[in-house]
């Protein structure tokens, strides 16, 4: 059965893309997993990829074209389908979508009235698709409740995405008047997940008429009922933001974070509009002429709690509890296990001598304003590496192979739930010193889960290092759609012999691995063989 593709929403504030380029023509196979085109959004020109295999039946939007999010993109069926009732808009042209979420919605929406309208001015929020391989949210917490006030810009809620936990703001102003997914719940994107409108709306009949496919009637009346409001509103809003009054102007979110960081409020400068504290001015915050006993308990108090050690268990008596999987957890599993049973894993191990790049670096730290780590050593020698061997700078597409000319390389960062990987990019066009500062940016910003899905896509090389754990040697599973990952190890000080000679040295281990697909055995070694060479000489990385 043919299904239709939409176009996607591909961040949260994208309302329409742009398709830069089709990766299949009308006719091609399509499976489930492969890019089907790359799609312009409002911040980056992302991949796009199918979730339906069978034949590329049709392509709605043509290369350099825009069109609004959920347009006929292409449809996917069987070779020879006749799709000409889903290119008249006929009934079947809905039916495979609403088919995936009619589960959801009757569990949240209650029955169909027949002839049902939305009422004007009232919205209906479904859950977004905050990045390019979201299928499903989790609702960490909500930071408005029912019968709450809303502003067009408010946070209504932090949602758990398969990369990170990002801030949901409303573009919708009136009265919260039902949550569809509590917090902790899960639902496919575009399920209902909250309901805005006057306060007083039959928010039934605004339920039954959603599950209906109704659409919002008379949207002047909305605007001019959502124009009053925002004049009732106006003078609490400016009152609120007067620093005169003793009143502090901050976002719900910042009210949050500084609760739980004992910040206050009053002594933090407000960044946003109208002086308004948001977030960024509670993280950024630092007390001023605080003892060291004062600063020391609000960083306690807002560390993450650490999990708790295995409770007492009498002798001889089973016990377990079952902790439910974050959405970050679930879509490591299912990638990395795409990746082990798709790409034909092998691995190359080498031990390299860190002796010059442990001296290098001594004298490039004692520069003023300088800081430079060995995996900033390893980034910029894996770049310079993939410019020399561009069979490991690819990416395997089935019918073909595709070379990168840029270079962005991943760098994986350990996190509470899981793995993350930011990407530099054209980490090969960077000094040490800017891969040393992005690296910790990115690090920072992906512990505090507030790395955006552009600073996490793209990467055509990654690097994982486990050396700061004292792990001398492992194997990573390569972070698709690339060909390879680098595993790094510790640097060991052991007998080594030079010159006929036993000397003590320092060496590091480092294991590449590759899909066989793309990276052929010589290739791989030869990669190494450059590698190595720019570790063991860090001088030539800065010629």
């Amino acid at each position: 059965m043919a299904e239709i593709i939409n176009m996607p929403r591909l961040s949260d504030t994208m309302e329409e893309g742009v398709v830069a380029k089709w990766l299949k023509k009308v006719g091609d196979k399509v499976e489930e997993g492969d890019i089907l085109a790359e799609i312009e959004t409002d911040k980056a020109t992302m991949e796009f990829e199918s979730f339906h295999s069978g034949t590329l039946l049709h392509i709605g939007i043509q290369e350099g074209e825009g069109a609004p999010v959920d347009s006929l993109l292409a449809i996917v069926g069987e070779e020879g389908e006749d799709i000409s009732g889903l290119l008249e808009g006929g009934a079947a042209s809905a039916s495979t979508t609403e088919e995936k979420t009619s589960e959801v919605e009757e569990e949240t929406i209650g029955e169909v009235s027949e002839g049902a309208e939305i009422p004007a001015g009232v919205e209906v929020v479904t859950m977004p698709r905050l990045s390019d391989t979201m299928t499903e949210g989790t609702v960490a917490t909500w930071l408005k409740k029912e019968g709450d006030a809303v502003e067009e810009g408010d946070i209504l809620a932090e949602i758990e995405t398969d990369k990170a936990t990002m801030e949901f703001e409303s573009f919708y102003s009136g009265t919260l008047l039902h949550i569809g997914i509590e917090e902790g719940g899960s639902a496919p994107v575009d399920a209902l997940l909250a309901i805005i409108g006057p306060k007083g709306t039959d928010v039934n009949a605004v339920l039954a008429a959603a599950k209906g496919g109704a659409k919002p009637a008379a949207k002047s009346a909305s605007k001019g009922e959502t124009a009053s409001e925002e004049k009732t509103t106006e003078p609490v809003k400016a009152e609120a933001s007067s620093n005169a009054s003793g009143r502090v102007f901050a976002s719900p979110l910042a009210k949050k974070i500084a609760e739980e960081k004992g910040v206050d409020l009053s002594q933090v400068k407000g960044s946003g509009e109208n002086g308004r504290i948001i977030k960024r001015d509670i993280e950024s915050y630092k007390p001023v002429a605080a003892s060291s006993a004062a600063t020391t308990a609000p960083v306690a108090a807002s560390a993450p709690a650490k999990p708790a050690a295995m409770p007492f268990v009498p002798a001889g008596e089973e016990s377990f509890e079952e902790v439910k999987n974050s959405q970050m957890r679930k879509t490591i599993a299912k990638r990395l296990g795409e990746s082990k049973f798709t790409a034909p894993h092998y691995y190359l191990t080498i031990e390299v001598d860190m002796s010059n790049a442990m001296a290098s670096r001594s004298q490039i730290n004692n520069l003023p304003d300088t800081k430079v780590s060995f995996n900033d050593m390893v980034v910029k020698a894996c770049a310079m590496a993939l410019k020399k061997h561009p069979q490991v700078n690819t990416t395997w597409k089935g019918d073909t192979t595709r070379f990168n000319h840029h270079v962005h390389v991943g760098v994986a960062v350990a996190v509470e739930d899981g793995l993350v990987v930011p990407v530099l990019k054209f980490t090969d066009q960077m000094t040490l010193t800017q891969i040393g500062g992005q690296v910790r940016e990115l690090a920072g910003k992906a512990r505090n889960k507030k790395l955006t899905p552009a600073e996490m896509d793209g990467s055509t090389f990654t690097v994982s290092n486990l050396g700061m754990f004292g792990i001398q040697e492992f194997t990573s599973i390569i972070n698709q759609p690339n060909s390879a990952i680098l595993s790094v190890g510790a640097i060991v000080e052991k007998p080594v012999v030079k010159n006929g000679q036993i000397v003590v040295g320092n060496t590091m281990k480092v294991t590449l691995a590759c899909d066989h697909r793309t990276v052929d055995g010589a290739t791989g070694a030869q990669f190494l063989q450059t590698l190595q060479a720019y570790l063991e000489n860090p001088v030539t990385m800065l010629a």
